[in-house]
């Protein structure tokens, strides 16, 4: 079962926030879901991130960040610690961006990354 934390290890910046709620609410997302956070094998770098709307499940942890319920699997704090998720709605790019002091490089996308 999860634990619920007190202090997460990433932060979500205001546009974040903002997006995450508008998606959550167009979606129709129940109470009983969160908002997942973590990180898979892949991509062009070695890690994908990954992010979207999921149920709870054995090993997660679970925070409250700005009124959004979050699960992360324990063993992917290590690689997300300090991480800032960001929402860019700009002429030049449209989307989640992450910030991640611990990605050794990342890819042209931005989504992926190598510790």
């Amino acid at each position: 079962m999860s634990t619920v934390v007190e202090l997460a290890p990433v932060t979500l910046t205001e546009g974040a926030v903002k997006e995450l709620k508008k998606l959550r609410d167009q979606q129709e997302i129940g109470d009983d879901f969160g908002l997942r956070i973590g990180v898979e094998g892949g991509g062009c770098s070695g890690m994908n991130y990954i992010l979207g709307f999921d149920q709870r499940k054995d090993g997660d942890n679970e925070y409250e960040l700005d009124g959004i319920r979050v699960f992360m699997h324990k063993a992917h704090g290590m690689y997300l610690v300090g991480m800032q998720i960001d929402f860019q709605d700009g002429l030049n790019a449209r989307g989640f961006s992450f910030n991640n002091p611990n990605a050794a490089s990342t890819c042209g996308c931005g989504s992926s990354f190598s510790v």
